[in-house]
């Protein structure tokens, strides 16, 4: 018998350590930064102290950052993620908008699990909301490595592995390369 206490829903296991703190800094003087607009001596005087009061403030909420894959490539993979991102955001917002015009398609709304071999927070977190940013799909649950999605035309009789397919892989290649 254990005498560990149950977590809350969303509960994020990972205490925040020198490597998610140091990534909070870094994040929160790039947005200092892009919001001013300035290498002016002021700005980056005031940009310090702010940068370090956040991270002071943020850090013991700072452990979902752990999940970051540091590399000077990071920028890249971000970018490449985004475009991936977009992409599929276009596809998915013609394909709702053929629906609701052309009424004679099929809407088979269903239920369909997909599995994530993202094994952080964050990744988790990313791909989930990268799921359900894109129109016909909504993410209901993740669990461990399995996430719940209501999909708007769910083909009949569909396994987990082409559900993972069509959903999220194309998501999760391009997230794999900056987050765990």
């Amino acid at each position: 018998m254990s005498n560990a206490t149950p977590k809350a829903a969303g509960h994020i296991d990972r205490h925040p350590s020198t490597e998610s703190g140091l990534t909070l800094l870094v994040m929160v003087a790039i947005v200092w930064l892009l919001l001013t607009g300035s290498l002016a001596i002021q700005e980056l005087v005031a940009g310090v102290l702010v940068t370090l009061a956040v991270t002071l403030i943020a850090y013991p909420r700072s452990g979902i950052l752990g999940g970051v894959r540091w590399s000077f490539a990071l920028p890249w993979y971000i970018l490449v993620y985004l475009w991936v991102f977009t992409l599929a955001l276009f596809k998915s917002n013609f394909d709702v908008a053929r629906r609701v015009l052309t009424p004679s398609l099929p809407i088979r709304p269903g239920i369909v699990q997909v599995r994530t071999n993202l094994t952080s927070a964050l990744g988790r977190m990313l791909l989930a909301n990268s799921i359900t940013l894109t129109p016909g799909t909504l993410t209901i649950d993740v669990e461990n490595d399995l996430l719940t999605i209501h999909w708007i035309d769910c083909p009949p009789d569909i396994d987990l592995d082409t559900a993972t397919a069509a959903i999220a892989t194309d998501f999760e290649v391009a997230l794999r390369r900056f987050v765990r």
